[in-house]
């Protein structure tokens, strides 16, 4: 941690397990305020994921539209999947693109991290840009995974954003890079 930010520190004094599934830990922990009082912290460990802004040869963007339970309606957002327990993230950004959308890329560019729901959970989704596409199958969905793959040129994507099509915070701030990436040549 930075020394700058030590003031700001809160630290674990004891944790313990709420709820264990098959993606989410929660944990309600005890911890030492930096005032010196004690307080507790509910929050979700998650383990990672990946999303990918995959660009096709036409300049268009490969998405996706699925359906999110928790909200009771279908999102349009980027390829994005879990981070298998020890598996390298561009293994896994590999493995999603081609099972979501049945392509492959030549050309793989890491472009960062974002942490979309830091008051709450631990998750991390690390960006990835992909180029030089080639259709290799049909989509190879998950058991229980059910989507349409569709192309959208980045300005087509943007104004999604700009009217309320597009909500999902991991496919907003890709598209940020996205834009800085093929516009501004970041």
């Amino acid at each position: 941690m930075n020394d700058d930010y030590q003031h700001l520190h809160e630290e674990q004094l004891d944790s313990r397990p709420v709820f264990k599934g098959k993606l989410l830990d929660v944990r309600l922990d005890r911890v030492r305020l930096p005032d010196g009082n004690e307080g507790i912290r509910e929050y979700v460990v998650h383990p990672g994921a990946v999303v990918i802004i995959a660009e096709q040869d036409d300049g268009r963007l490969l998405f996706e539209r699925q359906h999110r339970y928790p909200l009771h309606r279908a999102f349009l957002e980027l390829p994005a999947g879990k981070i298998d327990h020890g598996e390298d993230i561009l293994n896994t950004a590999t493995r999603e693109l081609l099972e979501e959308t049945g392509h492959t890329a030549s050309n793989w560019r890491y472009l960062g991290v974002m942490h979309p729901c830091i008051g709450y959970s631990d998750e991390r989704i690390e960006i990835f840009m992909a180029r030089g596409l080639t259709r290799e199958s049909a989509p190879q969905l998950d058991h229980g995974e059910f989507l349409d793959v569709m192309s959208l040129s980045l300005a087509e994507a943007v104004a999604a954003v700009r009217i309320g099509e597009i909500t999902d915070a991991k496919t907003i701030t890709a598209l940020f890079w996205a834009e800085k990436v093929i516009t501004a040549g970041w």
